[in-house]
């Protein structure tokens, strides 16, 4: 059975906004990492999902690019309604041409869902054409009156917390989303709909941890048990190429025209050898030359971006993150000011990072040393990132 996750990530979260002009809350970082790529994350690593569309506020799709780079089953994203539910339906027509068998559809606001979760809602949609996690609800209910006192107290026996993804079989529940889209009335979930279409709707069972981020108190709760299991490594790396005949130089992926070029076996992008140096110093696994060492032939002219893609494909598969990269070039010439921008976005390209969180400077040695006599170029790199802490591996 083929199987879609929509990700449902098109809100603006205003309730968890902090001061003005605070980014959509999808965009947040938690323990070094956004809401939306940790809510997509446990989707695309998923063995029994087939692919990830995810739906994001209007104007946002080139930031969740960066957020989330180019993966396997990531299907293009597509714009959000002005409501979750038209969001959702969005959602469900972007995929209609893949015809899934089943679709589960997830909040992004809920970052912390696990693998367990998913496998318990696509193995009640055995038997149910709808399947949802939920929680027993643990605490006392009370009614507040107009006055804001207890009017009653609400027996909570067979009462439960939804939560998401809510599993469905694909027919069925784009139909329902099609004919709630007809009448005047906002509905709260998918189950809600599924609910008033006549759909069956199973519970499953939910996980406490598999909370929704709504408040700045909410981050602040997921910050600090991220914090409990999460460490913070810092790497620096340093490079240096000096100049050889040619009319261009490479740094930080962009290539800029010059009287010189530089001297190297690979393309001689002093920027990014010291960054990837600097990514593999923070997780401790050698240097660029230790992964791609000069005497190898198939190195010979290589852009300088396969190895950086490789120390952070590194990071990755120790379920880290990247933080921050800050590269400083150090030179008399070419000037860099007029490339900074491409150069950040370069860096944020290949790392796959917001390009917020990359810094490039540049600075001369004042005539002093072989950069000031104009023999080459050194480059200076500090990465920052976040990783399982001890205990947690």
């Amino acid at each position: 059975m083929t199987t879609i996750a929509v990700i449902v990530a098109g809100g603006t979260g205003t309730r968890a906004s902090v001061g003005d002009g605070a980014e959509p809350k999808q965009f947040r970082l938690i323990g070094g990492r956004s809401v939306v790529a940790r809510s997509i994350a446990p989707f695309l690593d998923h063995p029994r999902i087939d692919a990830v569309q995810v739906v994001i506020r209007e104007g946002w799709q080139d930031r969740l690019a960066t957020e989330i780079g180019d993966r396997d089953g990531l299907l293009p994203a597509v714009p959000g309604g002005a409501t979750r539910q038209a969001s959702v339906r969005a959602g469900l027509e972007a995929i209609t041409g893949h015809a899934p068998d089943r679709v589960l559809i997830h909040d992004a606001a809920r970052p912390f869902v696990s693998s367990a979760v998913i496998d318990r809602v696509l193995d009640g949609l055995e038997g149910t054409p709808g399947a949802i996690p939920a929680l027993p609800v643990a605490d006392t209910l009370k009614r507040a009156g107009r006055d804001e006192t207890v009017s009653a107290t609400v027996d909570r026996d067979g009462l439960f917390a939804a939560q998401t993804p809510q599993g469905f079989r694909f027919a069925e529940i784009l139909k329902a989303h099609r004919r709630a889209a007809t009448i005047d009335r906002d509905f709260t979930d998918d189950a809600a709909i599924a609910e008033w279409a006549g759909i069956p709707v199973t519970l499953v069972a939910g996980d406490p941890a598999n909370r929704k981020l709504t408040t700045p108190e909410d981050f602040a709760m997921a910050e600090a048990l991220l914090g409990i299991a999460r460490e913070t490594r810092v790497g620096t790396g340093y490079d240096v190429h000096r100049f050889a005949e040619g009319d261009f130089v490479t740094l930080c992926g962009i290539e800029v025209a010059h009287d010189r070029g530089l001297l190297g076996h690979s393309d001689a992008d002093v920027g990014l050898h010291a960054l990837t140096d600097a990514i593999l110093g923070a997780i401790a696994d050698g240097d660029i030359g230790s992964h791609f060492p000069p005497s190898d032939p198939q190195w010979k002219a290589a852009a300088s971006d396969i190895f950086l893609r490789h120390a952070a494909g590194l990071v990755a598969k120790r379920g880290g993150t990247i933080v921050h990269a800050d590269v400083t070039l150090i030179c008399e010439t070419p000037k860099i000011g007029p490339h900074r921008d491409a150069m950040r976005a370069r860096i944020a390209d290949i790392l796959a990072i917001a390009p917020e969180r990359v810094s490039v400077k540049a600075t001369t040695s004042e005539g002093l040393g072989f950069t000031g006599r104009r023999e080459g170029i050194a480059a200076q790199a500090v990465a920052t990132v976040s990783l399982p802490g001890e205990g947690t591996r």
